[in-house]
């Protein structure tokens, strides 16, 4: 049975980045919804209930580390997926066991945008698994 298409939630304050980033999810078969800030990035979580939120680091109105914890404290237990992208870092992408400045996931600015289509690929397709074993 295949799975629908996810729906992704893009919050940056760069226009190019977010254009590139939202045609490489498209293309890839995702909804994409996006935010230039935090604080609109909040907001479209709620109204939008995206599987996966993709967060800036450093923006205008409320930083990225902010808008993941409001986030995770919003999403009442849902579990969502929150990935932090920074230009802070330059190393791989990597998983905390617990969420470090508000995301588990941390992938730097520098990441290809298919290559970060490909991990929020795999991340969705754990938490199906995990759930589909709760559940079976």
């Amino acid at each position: 049975m295949q799975a629908p298409p996810a729906k992704i939630l893009l919050i940056d304050d760069d226009p190019l980045f977010l254009q590139i980033l939202s045609d490489a999810f498209r293309e890839n078969g995702f909804t994409v919804v996006t935010a230039n800030d935090g604080l609109k990035g909040i907001r479209a979580y709620l109204d939008e209930a995206p599987d996966v939120a993709i967060v800036d680091l450093v923006m205008p109105n409320l930083g990225g580390v902010s808008t993941c914890m409001e986030i995770g404290r919003i999403s009442a237990g849902a579990d969502p997926i929150l990935i932090l992208l920074t230009s802070m870092f330059k190393g791989a992408p990597h998983e905390h066991a617990k969420a470090e400045m508000g995301a588990r996931i941390h992938i730097p600015k520098t990441t290809a945008p298919l290559d970060i289509v490909i991990i929020v690929e795999q991340l969705l397709d754990r938490k199906r698994y995990q759930q589909n074993k709760l559940l079976g």
